[in-house]
């Protein structure tokens, strides 16, 4: 068995899979360390809703601050980026989705900010096929809220998965099919999240 037979297998399956041992152990805390370097460094812009003019910054909507990790730099060198292109080699052998890069940013939510329900497509394109999220909380509290919820595609008022953001856990799910919440936390959130992208194009 892969490392990836039980995500490709829960993605054909339901569309989602969630997993607190695919990715291993160390590398969430070393990824932290980068994003909270990069936070302190002033990298960080607030996170914007869609592409158009009238969409942009929506804090009440979208409330966390990103960073983009560029695919030339140093930290785009880290084995947890080598890790997921052989996640996406394994989709594309398994299911012959076409994809062909991946892009990923940090992103941090403070006290009380979260993302209204939403699926991960812009609208007039079909680009991101999978979305990853994967948590970098140290010993995160559980009464600290931040959940990932996820909601039925045929039924989006029914929950159908609630994950919370622990240091480690992985995410991952099909982008335009799974609507999915970012429930508001009581304490600073920290993820590195991503699309695996059938095009050619950086960040369009």
């Amino acid at each position: 068995m892969s490392d990836f037979d039980e995500i490709l297998y829960l993605l054909n399956k339901q569309g989602w899979a969630v997993s607190d041992t695919a990715v291993p152990g160390a590398w969430h805390a070393s990824l932290l360390e980068q994003a909270q370097r990069l936070w302190v460094a002033g990298e960080f812009s607030g996170g914007e809703i869609g592409r158009g003019a009238n969409d942009a910054r929506q804090p009440a909507v979208r409330g966390d601050a990103i960073c983009w990790v560029e695919p030339d730099s140093a930290l785009a060198q880290h084995p947890f980026f080598e890790w997921m292109t052989g996640l996406r080699e394994a989709l594309n052998k398994s299911y012959d989705m076409g994809l062909r890069r991946h892009e990923f940013h940090f992103a941090r939510y403070d006290d009380g900010a979260g993302y209204k329900k939403h699926i991960d497509q812009h609208r007039g394109t079909n680009y991101r096929k999978i979305s990853i999220v994967f948590y970098l909380n140290s010993d995160w509290d559980e009464a600290n809220g931040g959940e990932l919820c996820l909601y039925d595609p045929y039924n989006i008022d029914a929950e159908i998965g609630r994950f919370a953001p622990l240091g480690g856990r992985l995410a991952v799910f099909v982008s335009g099919y799974m609507p999915h919440e970012v429930l508001p936390s009581r304490a600073t959130r920290w993820s590195l999240t991503g699309w695996m992208r059938t095009d050619d194009l950086i960040r369009a």
